[in-house]
């Protein structure tokens, strides 16, 4: 497949012939053909069916947007460092990986050993600096993947792109990280459009772009991408959904918040079975998650 993609310059590396930099690629002829349909298929599917207003913010965003957001303090990955090559390494996905050679090379280990393990996996990237270095240097004795040396304790690292805005250096910009601010910031404006009526959805498409740690997996993880996103606005008292009949009978495959920390198994049910249950916590939610899914299968 990497080889068809290459090939027919589909998707390509980025500054190639200067050596390239992890986590950016270029799209070709195809590629930009194929990315246009599905962009145009999501806005007809989501903003033009639901009536939702559109808006087009700016990448660069102020630092105060993003420190009243929290980006500037938490929007951080877990990072380890091999002292000896300065490679650094995304701590959580370290973890997941020497859990999942332990799980494939030892089919026969005991049920209580395996279960554990993979609660430990499945809480990889909640566990805090000191839980991931206990379990990377001490219980699991992970070395370097590339080297072989010891890694330093994991460290916050964060992940968004910082510039400066104007030739004073005093402004501080950041790359948005997400294009749920642009539509945050306008809320009042996009309020008062709507009449001052709730509820009321936005949606916009744009560049997203994540310093990662370590890309890979080609398109699944990079530092530059396209978002669509949707924020959808409801009084906080009435989450019910006119459009929800259409969708609750609906089946999704979901991952109850219980069987998250104990079987570890997923479910499937239809929407209305779910927020009856619980599962999901209300209409509007659930019924977004539906058209997401009917969205998916087109």
């Amino acid at each position: 497949m990497e080889t068809v993609l290459l090939r027919r310059m589909i998707v390509v590396p980025s500054f190639e012939i200067h050596g390239g930099t992890s986590g950016f690629f270029d799209f070709g002829p195809v590629g930009c053909a194929l990315k246009d349909n599905i962009i145009n298929t999501w806005k007809k599917h989501f903003v033009l069916q639901e009536k939702m207003l559109q808006v087009e913010a700016t990448c660069m965003t102020a630092e105060a947007v993003l420190k009243a957001s929290g980006h500037v303090d938490r929007f951080t990955d877990l990072m380890v460092k091999d002292e000896s090559s300065g490679l650094c390494y995304r701590a959580d996905k370290l973890l997941e990986d020497h859990i999942e050679n332990l799980l494939r090379a030892n089919p026969t280990m005991p049920k209580a050993e395996r279960e554990e393990l993979e609660l430990i996996f499945r809480q990889a990237d909640a566990f805090s600096p000191e839980e991931l270095g206990q379990l990377i240097s001490e219980r699991f004795q992970i070395k370097a993947p590339d080297t072989g040396e010891p890694l330093s304790q994991p460290f916050p690292f964060n992940l968004m792109f910082k510039s400066m805005i104007g030739p004073e250096g005093t402004n501080v910009g950041f790359l948005r990280p997400e294009t749920a601010q642009g539509i945050f910031v306008n809320f009042k404006r996009l309020l008062d459009y709507n009449s001052g009526k709730l509820p009321f959805a936005a949606a916009q498409v744009g560049l997203g772009f994540r310093n990662e740690i370590n890309p890979r997996n080609g398109l699944i993880r990079v530092r530059e991408f396209c978002m669509a996103e949707i924020e959808h606005f409801v009084h906080p008292e009435e989450k019910e959904h006119p459009k929800f009949s259409q969708v609750q009978d609906v089946v999704l495959t979901l991952f109850p918040s219980t069987n998250q920390l104990e079987t570890g198994k997923v479910v499937e049910m239809t929407v209305g079975d779910a927020v009856a249950q619980k599962v999901i916590n209300n209409e509007t939610l659930a019924y977004f998650m539906a058209r997401t899914h009917l969205f998916l299968q087109k």
